[in-house]
């Protein structure tokens, strides 16, 4: 057994539902355990109302089941009543059996076209990882921020000026989110990034200062 290192400071967290909680004590194949928790966790991470999963979207080796296996528990789940089966021509979609999921299954059933795949099972933004990495812990008020930031500026930018702010050891969000205001303002042109480099150039110059002065005891 591979021995477990422990949680981090940034962490983020899948919602449980208390009933599911309960249902422990009925399920005794772990072929449907693990299939109902992988399916809580990525329809958590889903954005809009439409959250649904296909069969491919259970990794096996993830899981560290076979594709049988899979199968199996995505059967229990249904006849269980976890998970929702919605099937339309060739396409089969799996929805959580919550008041959202139960609409979104029916308004699938119902739609003339199957669903887009580009709907279902999407990863969170890489923002969110980027700003881990090199920022701090995610919290909820940041994620949301994220969000919103995402949603006004291009990811390369956000990428761009996360990275600016970490070079200038400016590790929080205000000093990333003032680099987009200004290069929304001002246009990302040859301009301002002139501009940059000569603020990156006199924050070099001022931290040698300061290390002289350091050195010199003045």
């Amino acid at each position: 057994m591979a021995h477990f290192t422990g949680f981090t400071s940034s962490e983020t967290f899948t919602q449980i539902p208390d009933s599911f909680l309960r249902l422990l004590k009925e399920i005794e194949d772990v072929s449907e355990l693990k299939v109902a928790l992988f399916a809580l966790w990525q329809i958590e991470r889903m954005e809009g109302n439409f959250r649904a999963l296909s069969e491919s979207n259970f990794e096996a080796e993830a899981l560290g089941l076979t594709v049988k296996e899979i199968k199996r528990g995505l059967k229990k789940c249904v006849e269980r009543g976890i998970l929702l089966k919605a099937e339309k021509e060739a396409q089969v979609l799996y929805f959580l059996n919550s008041p959202r999921g139960r609409l979104a299954a029916e308004a699938y059933l119902k739609s003339a076209e199957p669903a887009s795949l580009n709907s279902v099972a999407q990863e969170k933004s890489n923002v969110f990882k980027l700003y881990e990495e090199n920022i701090g812990p995610l919290t909820p008020l940041i994620a949301e921020t994220l969000k919103d930031a995402e949603e006004t500026y291009a990811s390369e930018w956000i990428a761009d000026a996360l990275a600016r702010a970490v070079k200038n050891n400016k590790r929080n969000w205000k000093y990333v989110e003032a680099i987009l205001k200004r290069w929304k303002e001002e246009g990302r042109v040859e301009k301002q990034d002139r501009r940059n480099a000569q603020e990156d150039r006199q924050q070099s110059l001022n931290r040698k200062i300061e290390e002289l002065r350091k050195r010199s005891g003045r």
